[in-house]
């Protein structure tokens, strides 16, 4: 069934928007302050300026293949299922990890509310409030995603207002004396403490998990990445300036929750509470965020085979994953209730900058893989450097995250071999590093799954409904020709081609293709021939698409052809003919055509060129019949 869409551009900013303001703004600043000082005004910039490769990586990916499961989809198509499990998993394991923290640390700030709760209460009245609002979470995303947007949106609208009154009323007490010095610790801290912040960012690319909810995603989803990220970026600057303006040295190297500790400062307990409860919306932002995106995780897997099928089930109506989500909610409310989710935080983190590892690779292996249905209507600026660049930096930062998350990571990777091995060794799937390799390697191995599945996704991306002469290049031959060759044997060869298709005498068709060319050259452009002829008979139809690496020679006085088309039809198919004519000549026109022609690695490569044209399609009810004498426009 194909998937109701529904969210737009606004729905699309809000969830980005929601899914990075939380815990990177209103607890780390403090944490953060410890280790840098003042400089982390810095680390934050840098920090954002770093996701920007990642950000049109994703961008390039998506407008390729708008489809859920944003980057386990990515590194599955361009590294192959035994990684797509790994980035899939730790996809969903890593936003499940930080939502679930999320709605832990509302309870954070229950203290301006209930300043006088013991202290062994505090602990569980924490945990009860997350797991009510996990459960509120995911019924809110079982009834609808529509009314899941419209509750993220209604929130974040309001948190940006109390950033920006937060900013606006701080700004004129800032103390610059606070600011010195500005580096006390000098510059090394300030490598690990971007690592630190750079993750405060990494919410925002799991709207990429949603595309299939989206309408037209691969515009959507990267304007609005865009468009929330720049807010976020000087939102973050802003408030942590007039948050170290503000607040004494003293007092941001013993709080954790320090925009609710300067609003105290600024305008007392009515100001303290009203940040407070701009804190507890960003984490509701966030866990809502996680719950919508990552569901899509699972039911992106179940689909491919790499979980349990029941997870691909969706609704009948609005086609929501009601079965992703309540397992999705399931071991988010099991982590909330009873694993220590700081102490797994660093380690989703970290799984978190491989996954953006491997999207930036994932752009190289796509683009030199040269696969032809891998039409990105955004492409990266600055390819490959930002890429080669954006992995060289994620890779240091990984490095300063210390040992423990990265021996976890590597559990994790454990893991995703063990149930590769136990669930999905037996699935065969074509991937874009197959195809590099094939490259350099045999033809023998060339399989077409992968560039079949691209060309499907760009037809619904476009909206394109396959017309005749599409079922038409399905069906026909496709001749590669690998030695020079006179015009005369050329038509020798397609004549006795098409005499067994359409049941007319060889000789007679090599006859009307001789007459046809002397009468006129079908040599209609420089290596491109369109031989064309007119048959006896009623509803006949044949196309034979033909590569002729060494040239065939139609006249001693023009160049060998490389690009050729042959069409036979009946009388009764003269506008047919016509059209075909005239969609032929739109094909070979398109940017690269000939480079690509000529590059493809195998036949069923030159039919998917072809199929995968951005030609305008004619609508027509048309038989398709496996006896060609029956086929024709109704």
């Amino acid at each position: 069934m194909k998937p109701h869409r529904k969210l737009n551009l606004w729905d699309i900013f809000c969830i980005s928007t929601g899914s990075m303001i939380s815990s990177g703004l209103f607890i780390l600043p403090a944490i953060a302050y410890q280790y840098a000082g003042p400089s982390i005004i810095i680390a934050y910039f840098l920090a954002g300026f770093l996701m920007i490769p990642s950000i049109i990586s994703q961008s390039e990916l998506l407008s390729a293949m708008p489809k859920s499961g944003g980057t386990y989809f990515f590194i599955t198509r361009s590294f192959g299922p035994f990684l797509g499990i790994f980035g899939g998993l730790a996809n969903w394991f890593s936003i499940i990890l930080k939502s679930a923290f999320a709605l832990i640390g509302i309870g954070t700030f229950l203290v301006y509310f209930y300043p006088n709760i013991p202290a062994y209460e505090f602990g569980l009245i924490v945990k009860a409030l997350g797991a009510v609002f996990c459960v509120l979470f995911v019924v809110l995303n079982l009834l609808s995603v529509k009314l899941s947007a419209r509750f993220q949106n209604t929130m974040v609208l309001f948190l940006i207002l109390i950033c920006l009154a937060y900013v606006f009323i701080g700004i004129k007490k800032v103390d610059l004396t606070n600011f010195s010095p500005f580096m006390p610790y000098g510059f090394k801290p300030l490598f690990s403490v971007i690592g630190m912040v750079f993750i405060s960012y990494g919410g925002l690319t799991k709207v990429a998990s949603i595309a299939e909810d989206t309408h037209n995603p691969s515009k959507i989803i990267p304007i609005g990445m865009l468009l929330a990220f720049f807010l976020v970026q000087v939102l973050y600057c802003l408030c942590v300036f007039v948050t170290i303006g503000v607040l004494s040295p003293l007092i941001l190297n013993s709080t954790l929750v320090p925009l609710t500790d300067t609003a105290f400062v600024l305008g007392g307990k009515a100001l303290a509470v009203v940040l407070s409860i701009g804190a507890m919306l960003a984490f509701i932002t966030t866990a809502n965020a996680g719950i919508l995106s990552s569901s899509r995780v699972p039911l992106a897997m179940a689909r491919d085979g790499f979980l349990p099928g029941i997870l691909a089930k969706t609704s009948n109506k609005e086609n929501i994953p009601y079965a992703s989500i309540i397992a999705t909610g399931a071991f988010m409310l099991f982590l909330i209730l009873f694993l220590d989710i700081e102490d797994l935080v660093k380690t989703a983190s970290t799984l978190l900058i491989i996954l953006f590892i491997f999207v930036n690779l994932s752009v190289i292996i796509m683009r030199e893989s040269k696969i032809v249905n891998y039409r990105p209507r955004f492409k990266s600026l600055l390819y490959p450097w930002l890429q080669i660049f954006a992995i060289i930096v994620y890779s240091f930062l990984i490095v300063t995250m210390g040992k423990v998350p990265l021996i976890t990571s590597f559990c994790f990777v454990g893991v995703s071999v063990a149930w590769y091995f136990i669930y999905a060794r037996k699935l065969k799937r074509r991937f874009a590093l197959m195809h590099l390799v094939e490259r350099v390697t045999s033809k023998e191995f060339v399989d077409n799954s992968l560039e079949e599945e691209l060309r499907d996704i760009l037809h619904k991306r476009d909206k394109i409904v396959k017309d005749r002469l599409d079922h038409l290049i399905e069906l026909c031959p496709v001749l590669d020709i690998d030695h020079e060759m006179n015009r005369d044997d050329f038509f020798e060869v397609v004549s006795e081609l098409l005499a067994s298709r359409i049941n007319i005498d060889s000789k007679k068709l090599k006859e009307l293709l001789v007459k046809r060319e002397e009468d006129s050259h079908t040599v209609i452009d420089k290596g491109l021939a369109i031989p064309h002829i007119v048959v006896e008979g009623n509803n006949l139809f044949e196309v034979i698409v033909v590569r002729a690496k060494l040239g065939i020679v139609f006249s001693s006085d023009e160049e060998p052809v490389h690009s050729i088309f042959v069409l036979a039809g009946s009388r009764d198919e003269r506008n047919f003919h016509l059209r075909t004519l005239m969609s032929i000549a739109n094909i070979v026109r398109e940017p690269d055509f000939q480079t690509n022609f000529m590059k493809a690695f195998s036949k069923e490569s030159l039919r998917m060129l072809i199929l995968s044209s951005t030609r305008k399609r004619h609508k027509k009810v048309f038989c398709l019949d496996a006896d060609p004498k029956n086929r024709g426009e109704k």
